[in-house]
């Protein structure tokens, strides 16, 4: 029987009309979440180390939210795997919603156990966040795949760089409620996330995933995708995750690290600014490239360039806003190359038919190299000090290179 699907191998979506709305709804519930996400970035660590007095502790929020996300990658690939993306993404946002009340509540009665239980509610914001950027390539043709996750993941810089802008806002609204200076962002994360959540409920229609299945199409199998693009689901895996672990470690402690030195929440809510923004405002140009050079080449990049990141907020004065930021800078980069490339060579590599499930398996180890960063992050700070991680973070990042290497020797 010959197939009714259309030829994708020229770049053109199969529905393009459907393919921009989908675009559209994720890029406004993008913009939302973004705000929420980098809330608890800006501030967690900042106040588990003011209700526990402890900076070897401070990475703990941080290993706790990414360890629930962990825990939401799996339901929400499986949700979405049964349902479709819309119920997955929209129940995952609504979970990040539940999770900053608890973190308000717990900081309101001064209990550190109610923090850390809350804040592994609210990982699932940041599980969700993520998984967005798959539901941007379910209707895309190969040729743009990586275009339109970087069009999902562009969309929450606006809400990334505002969010920790506000945090100082949000502190004086939280002490006229009357609750801890340091909460105030969850307010703010809280809103974000169920409005987001919202948003893809009602409008995230038709589903892209659901609607990708029904046209049977296994965009990896033609014209060559795969031997010209990118190696395979492992690699796509193992780039990921290492750009994760170091992403997390360097970045969850640099606020505790510049509030030691006596900057305050609006330099430090400055610097993460700039590194959210580094994250996600890049993505246009990187997909670009990953679609116009190919996954291997912007996945090797992203290990140099975290390296450079990890040397640079090593050698950074602890006086220094404006090197910190540049270091954090060239971690969300860094970040955001192996981020787009990885998730290109895994749906390239993955059918419709099994793509949501694998998805979230792989987001799974994705989020638990996060939690073991920002768990260990803590530690090594406290007994090495800022600088060693930095620069073992740095040198980390390197593993991607021998793992692409490998695989590329291998096709």
């Amino acid at each position: 029987m010959t197939s009714t699907v259309p030829d994708t191998s020229d770049g053109i979506s199969p529905r393009p009309a459907e393919q921009r709305r989908v675009l559209a709804v994720l890029v406004g519930a993008q913009i939302l979440s973004g705000a929420g996400l980098a809330a608890g970035i800006t501030v967690g660590a900042l106040l588990a180390q003011d209700m526990l007095g402890s900076t070897g502790l401070a990475g703990l929020p941080s290993a706790l939210f990414t360890a629930g996300s962990a825990l939401a990658a799996v339901t929400i690939g499986r949700i979405s795997q049964a349902r479709g993306r819309r119920p997955g993404l929209a129940a995952g946002y609504l979970t990040g919603a539940v999770g900053s009340a608890g973190v308000i509540a717990a900081a309101v009665v001064d209990n550190p156990v109610l923090l850390f239980i809350a804040l592994f509610v609210y990982g699932a914001g940041t599980a969700t966040n993520l998984q967005a950027r798959y539901a941007g390539a379910d209707l895309a043709a190969p040729a743009h795949r990586a275009r339109a996750v970087s069009t999902v993941l562009v969309a929450t810089t606006l809400g990334g760089v505002v969010g920790p802008n506000l945090a100082a806002p949000t502190g004086d609204l939280a002490d006229r409620l009357g609750i801890p200076t340091l909460a105030g962002p969850f307010l703010l994360a809280g809103v974000a996330y169920a409005l987001a959540a919202l948003v893809l409920a009602v409008w995230l229609r038709p589903d892209p995933l659901l609607l990708s299945r029904s046209l049977d199409l296994r965009q990896p199998t033609q014209a060559g995708v795969n031997k010209t693009r990118g190696p395979g689901l492992i690699p796509g895996a193992l780039t990921m995750i290492l750009t994760q672990l170091v992403m997390v470690a360097i970045m969850t402690m640099t606020p505790v690290h510049m509030h030691d030195h006596g900057h305050g929440t609006t330099s430090s809510g400055l610097v993460i600014a700039i590194h959210v923004g580094a994250m996600y405002l890049p993505s246009p140009l990187t997909g670009w490239l990953v679609d116009r050079y190919g996954r291997t080449p912007i996945a090797a990049a992203s290990g140099l360039t975290l390296l450079a990141a990890g040397i640079t907020a090593a050698a950074a004065p602890a006086d220094s806003v404006v090197v910190l930021a540049l270091a954090l800078a060239l971690l969300g980069l860094g970040w955001n190359l192996g981020l787009v490339s990885g998730t290109a060579m895994i749906t390239d590599a993955v059918p419709p038919a099994t793509r949501a499930k694998t998805q979230g398996m792989v987001d799974v180890s994705i989020a638990i190299a996060g939690a073991t960063g920002g768990l260990s992050s803590g530690l090594v700070v406290s007994a090495a000090g800022y600088p060693v991680l930095a620069l073992t973070g740095g040198v980390l990042a390197l593993a991607v290179l021998p793992a692409i290497a490998v695989s590329a020797s291998s096709r």
